[in-house]
This record gives structure tokens, sequence and C-alpha cells, in this order.
């Protein structure tokens, strides 16, 4: 029996196979399932979970036999930026600090950077990721006592580095999952930066996750983009003097400073910033020569938002080297065919004749002046096609062109400069510099009116609402022509008591139906100029279609469709016959009323286009997007041949002086920024405002510049004063000077500003100038129930 019985093998593990051993393991735990499942189905609770928790421990407890301990050194060197050559791919060039110098040499940095980098530890560049999460906010605490501990002078070119750095970290802490030390340091710094990036930290304060990070568009392009900066050789280098040795950037009563572990680890985190992701011009100017907002004129993220010159595709960060790249423009004034001028100037002799007027009152060079200095003025072969034979309108036009140039009121708000306020012709020199102002108000209007115009000779106005329909008034209470007459009159009140308009159901006013979506902009023909009512009417909706209105009959003609998203803006070409639109599909179009398909159109902003506005002599076109730039653009070619940096939030407004040579621009950042058309440059910044701006007129001189927004005032500004904070006798003696923004910062009125003219509650969505310098102005009134 003994010797068929099998012997019993007694094997030690170390004997064992390793697929033996894995099936023990995959067999004990399969063992251990089915127990549980057993008295889970016996309904022995209280062992099932005895036993799992046991089962728990002892797979814990394997774990952590794997685990191993490193030392710091280890930790920061497997954390340490990574960055490897074509020539030993898989390699770190990093890695050894001995060679950190020769490998950033390869990579182009600034030698001064090299030195700072190649000093910062015994480890170089790999302690950059090693960072505390308590280092951002003590370096860029350290950064702001720096900057405003700074001299004067250097102040201003200073305080743009503090913004791009604020949105790194922030997006640092948030990428690295330090969701409440990024709240933290965002609730602590971000009110100082509020007043000029107010948009821009509203959207940073949405993105509290990774994933947030990795999908918002702004939140890439600040990773993947250079924040370009304008700063002085001398700013530069007592910068990087900061960076390197901490000088003065020790706020009193710190106790830490930047020669301390705890400074020098914020250091790292600031210089980590400027030397990924800032870009410098430096500028061989000094600090005192420029004013303060030169500084930051174009700074930000302006590598996407410049064309490609000449169609390379080389990056430009500074905007005045691509509009020196495109040439000279021709901003004079259009010519007059050879025709209609002779003719004009025979029915101007009559007009003349007729008054017992001298003939030198009716000269067709009031109404036409001469191009001025440095201007080029274009020719007939440079303009757009248009009827080759001129009409009976188009002599009228100009002849009370003639007309209301002889008749204007001048308005030279220079008079106002070194005026003592206290004097007894005070009042008097202020009134003639000052223009009069007619405001409309709309009451009872729930649903809201995004947009109202006046027509030229100041005897229509038209009003654009959000349940897709226009309105129309006779501003003298006359009949108005057309078929239609089922319009239910509301009230319209002139708040100046200038005058006041009593409406007869079906007589002065009219509605026009057509559209399906809210009427956002609304234009009357420019044809008949002063001497007769409008023909036309141009309508903009959220329907994605521009129509054409008869005065007449009162009904649309055609709608105008090829946007892809609703039209936001309309405006017709001083010549007439063109138009164009502005759109969310983020172009902008070039129409003619012969025909229904759009002639041009104009790509390139990365965000809506949300204004347009046509130079006076109709060869280019001002556009205004939420990417928060302005570009001037060719009509004919459709390329753009000027870019407008400066705006901290979307251009929401456009007006270009009747002479053609200044650019004035507004949006949601209460600024008005005021450029040379010629040049690109910007000419000054004008603050004031304390809420969105929404319309921008110059007068017939282009001297003085209105401006109407949200915060219920109409301003005006003088165009040829340098503008600056204001003096101390203006700030005494004007009470409309500063104004509290939000909770922390405050708005202060550049001296430019003349005057502002407040009303009750009515935000003003138009301000325009009529031929002879009347200013008419349109809102509609926020009754204080409204939210």
């Amino acid at each position: 029996m003994s010797g068929s019985t099998p012997p019993t093998a007694s094997r030690s593990p170390s004997a064992s196979s390793p697929s033996q051993i894995q099936d023990t393991i995959t067999n004990g735990a399969d063992v251990d399932r089915l127990v549980l499942q057993y008295l889970r189905a016996k309904g022995h609770n209280v062992a099932e979970k005895a036993l799992l928790s046991e089962i728990e421990g002892s797979s814990s407890d394997a774990k952590n036999e794997g685990l191993k301990t490193i030392n710091a050194e280890e930790l920061v060197k497997t954390l340490a930026v990574f960055v490897q050559k074509p020539s030993r791919p898989g390699d770190n060039a990093l890695k050894e600090s001995s060679t950190v110098l020769s490998e950033l040499s390869a990579m182009g940095n600034p030698p001064a950077l090299q030195t700072l980098i190649s000093n910062i530890s015994s480890v170089g560049s790999e302690e950059i990721l090693a960072e505390d999460p308590l280092d951002k906010p003590e370096g860029f605490r350290e950064l702001v006592a720096w900057v405003e501990g700074s001299l004067d002078m250097y102040r201003p070119e200073f305080r743009p580095i503090l913004f791009p750095i604020f949105c790194h970290f922030y997006l640092d802490l948030i990428q690295a999952g330090r969701k409440d030390a990024a709240l933290q340091f965002f609730a602590t710094f971000a009110p100082q930066l509020e007043a000029a990036h107010s948009a821009t930290l509203q959207r940073l304060s949405t993105l509290l996750l990774p994933a947030h990070v990795q999908n918002d568009e702004l939140a890439q392009r600040f990773r993947d983009e250079k924040y370009f900066i304008r700063i002085s050789r001398s700013g530069f280098g007592l910068l990087l003097g900061w960076l390197t040795e901490g000088i003065g950037g020790e706020a009193m009563g710190a106790g830490y400073g930047f020669y301390g572990e705890k400074g020098k680890r914020g250091r790292v985190a600031v210089m980590q910033v400027v030397n990924n992701h800032l870009r410098f011009d430096v500028t061989s100017s000094s600090s005192a020569s420029l004013p303060p907002n030169t500084w930051e004129e174009s700074t930000g993220l302006t590598s996407s938002l410049i064309p490609h010159a000449n169609g390379t595709h080389s990056k430009i960060y500074n905007p005045q080297a691509y509009n020196i790249s495109k040439g000279d423009l021709k901003l004079g004034p259009a010519p007059i065919p050879e025709e209609l001028r002779l003719e004009t100037e025979r029915v101007a002799r009559e007009k003349a004749m007729l008054e017992g007027v001298p003939a030198s009152q009716y000269d067709i060079s009031l109404a036409r002046p001469q191009a001025l200095s440095g201007m080029v003025a274009p020719t007939e072969a440079d303009m757009l096609p248009l009827p080759p034979n001129f009409k009976a309108i188009d002599v009228e036009r100009e002849v009370s062109a003639i007309r209301d140039a002889r008749k204007r009121i001048r308005l030279e708000p220079s008079t106002l400069n070194g005026l003592d306020p206290t004097s007894s012709q005070a009042s008097a020199i202020r009134a003639r510099a000052l223009p009069s102002i007619c405001a409309y108000t709309l009451h009872d209007v729930p649903e809201g009116a995004p947009c109202c115009t006046f027509s030229q000779d100041s005897s229509l106005m038209a009003v654009g609402f959000s349940e897709s329909y226009i309105r129309l008034w006779n501003l003298k209470g006359e009949k108005l022509r057309g078929m239609r007459s089922d319009f239910s009159a509301t009230s319209i009140r002139d708040s100046t008591s200038l005058r006041k308009i009593k409406e007869k159901k079906g007589s002065s006013t009219r509605k026009l139906i057509g559209h399906s979506g809210p009427v956002y902009s609304v234009d009357f023909d420019p044809l008949s100029g002063s001497a007769a009512p409008p023909k036309y009417l141009l309508s903009a909706s959220a329907d994605g279609t521009s129509r054409l209105w008869s005065m007449d009959t009162m009904t649309d003609l055609v709608a105008f469709r090829g946007h892809e998203n609703p039209v936001w803006d309309v405006k017709w070409s001083p010549l007439g016959t063109y138009f164009a639109t502005a759109s969310r599909d983020r172009t902008a179009r070039l129409w003619s009323t012969d025909r229904i398909a759009c002639v041009r159109i104009y790509a390139g902003h990365l965000g809506d286009v949300d204004c347009v506005r046509f130079h006076p002599n109709s060869l280019y076109l001002a556009t205004g997007s939420s990417d928060w730039t302005a570009r001037l653009w060719d009509v004919q070619k459709g390329s753009c041949v000027r870019v407008f940096l400066g705006h901290q939030g979307p251009v929401s407004t456009l007006a270009i002086s009747p002479d053609g040579r200044y650019l004035a621009s507004a949006g949601e950042d209460l600024a008005i920024n005021l450029w040379d058309v010629g040049s690109g440059k910007r000419i000054k910044k004008m603050t004031g405002h304390t809420a969105s701006i929404y319309s921008l007129a110059f007068s017939a001189e282009s001297s003085l510049l209105l401006s109407g927004g949200a915060d219920w005032t109409v301003r005006c500004w003088d165009v040829k004063n340098s503008g600056g904070p204001p003096s101390k006798r203006d700030t005494t003696t004007s009470s409309n000077n500063s104004h509290k923004f939000g909770e922390e910062g405050v708005i202060e009125s550049t001296s430019d500003m003349i005057s502002a003219f407040p009303t009750k509650r009515t935000p003003i969505i138009n301000v325009q100038f009529t031929p002879r310098n009347l200013c008419l102005v349109g809102g509609i009134y926020q009754s204080p129930e409204t939210r």
C-alpha cells in the first residue's frame, strides 16, 4: 500500500514558481470574494463587515511595504522642469546646475536672467517647482510693495507688470489643485487691479478647477502667448536688480525681505513668470519724458491680435511695427465730381442773390475744407464706384451743407484753457464753448430699447426695441406718411425741457415690423443731408439680417442676409449707396443697396465685432471688437491697415472726427482713447465715466467730443487738450472729477473733461451732433423699481 501511495511533496515558498505564486494570490482573492458572498446571502452582516475590514487592512499593509522614502533633493529633481534637446532625447537638459548657463544660452535666454537662474540654489532651475503654496502670495506681496514704493517717475511703467504676474499665479494655483489658496490669493490682491482689469478678473474668478483652465480660451492665451510690456532701459535695469538682489523688495514691517529663504522662493516664483511669460519692449526714452498712460498702451497678449505683416508668419508684438509696415493713408476729404461742383456753385450763387447776401457766404469751400497739413487727399480713381450721374437731391445736399457751415455754432473749448471759474465772465465763456444738448427720454419701456438715432435734418427719431420692431417719431409733430397706422403711441418727453412732443395716435408716430429678433442698430441715410427728411432707414437685428426701410411707404424693401449670427451694428457710408454691418460672427461686411449679397468681408478680429464707422472720405472702415481692439480696414481691398491696442475691455463704440484725423474709441473699461488715424498711435486716454460708454460724437470742427453712457451722464471733452490728471483748481471747483469705482478704486476725471451733464436715471444710448452743432441725445428712463 505504501508503494502505491504517492509521496507527499513538501516545497518551500522559495522553490515556488512565479506563476504559482500569482495563482495563489488570485485564488486567495477568489476565496475571500466567495466567503463575502456567502455571508451576505445568509444575512451575517456583522461578520461580513469584519472580514471586509480585515481584507482592506491587509491589502493596504502590503502596499505600504513597497513605499520608498527619498530625501528632499531627490524629490526636487523628480518634480523639476523637464527640457530635452533633439540631440539627447529623453534626458533633462537642465538637470545639472553646472550646465544651466550653457543650455540657456543655446535656448536664447537673456544673459541677465541666465545668471539669475543659475544663482538661485545649488539645484538651479530644478528648484522652481519645489515652491510652497505660500511662495506666490508672498512674492506678489513683495512685488507690489516694491512697485508702489518706487519713485513716482517709475511707478507708471512698473504697474503694468503686476497684472500678468497676478494672472499666472492664480492660474498656477488652480492648475495645481490648490483652490483654497487661489481664492485667498484672488481675494487679497484682485481689488488692487479691478479698476483697470475688471472684465478679465471677472472671467478669471469663474475658473476654479484645472479643467476650467484647460478649456478656457483666455487662460490658454495667457499660457501660450507672451504678455507684451513696454519699459524704459533704466526701469528694466531696476527690475532685474530687484529680481536678482531683492533691492527695495521688503515691505515696511515685513521682517523677511528677499535675503531670507522665504523671500528667495517668492522671488523665484516671480522670476519664473517674468522669464517664461513676459516680453519686454525696452525703449530708450526716459521715464520722465513720457505721459503716465503711455506705458500701459499696447500692453497685453498682443501677438494674436496683430495680423501678420505682408503675408509673413512671424509674430508681431508691437502694433506700431505693423502700422508702419502698411504705409501712409489717404485721409483727406473726398473729391467732388466736376459736374456736381459746377452745378452746386451755380445754384449757390442763385441762393445768394435771392437772399441778398454776398456770394462769398455761399462759397463751396465752406462745406468742403482743404486737407490738413500732412494729409493726402484721395482722387476720384480711389473712391468707391458710385452712380455716374448726380441727381437734384445731390445738389440740394451740397447747398444745404454750405448753408449749415455758414450758420453753424462755433464750439471752441480751447477758450476755457486757463479760465478762472470765479471771474465774472466765466459763465458766458463756458456757454459759448459748450454745446446745446437736447435730450429725449423714453418712458415705460420695460422690454428695453438697445438703440436710437436721429435724422440729419432733426425731424425724425428712430428707436429699435427688444421686441423686434422699430418706432419712428416725427420730432416736429407733423404727420408721417406711409401705409401703416397701427401704432399705439406712448409717452416720450424731453428731459431738458427744451422740447415737448405731443404725439397723436396714428399721425406723428409709426411702427415698423419685419425683424424676428431684437433690433440692435438703426441708421438714417445721409443722402438728403439737412436739406430734407431722409428717404431710407437701415436696421440690424439678432435675427442675423439687415433691412432697408422706405420712409415714404414705411415698409421694408429688402432684407440683407449673410451673417451667421446676430448683427450688432449697421452704418451708412457718408456717400450713400454702401453700408457696413458688424456681427457676432467676428466679421464686418460691406453691402451695396443695389445687390443683396455682401461686397466685402473684413475678417481678423478674435471676438465679436461690436461697432463700425466709416471714415469721412469712405475709403476706410473702423471696427471695434470684444477682443479689446479697434481696427481700420481698406474698404475696397478688405485688408487691415491699422491696429489700435490700448483698451482693457470690449470696444463698444467708435467715432471718427469730421476732418478725418482722429479716431475715438470707448467701451466697458470706462475709458475713451483718442487715436491718430495716420500713425495708429494713441494721443491720450480720457477717464471720468463710471459705467460703460455707449456712444461718442465729434463736433463739426473736430475740437469737441461728446460721450454718453450707462452712468446717466453726457460728458464733454476737449480734443486738443493734452489731458492728464486734473489740476488743483479743477479738483476744487468741480464735483465731477472723481467717482467711486466698485469698492476699492476711484476713477478720476482727466483735465480734458470740460463738463458733465447728468440726467435723473437715464442711460444715454446715443449722442449725435446736427450739421449746425446742436447735440441730440436719447435714452431710456430707468425707474427706481427697475433692477
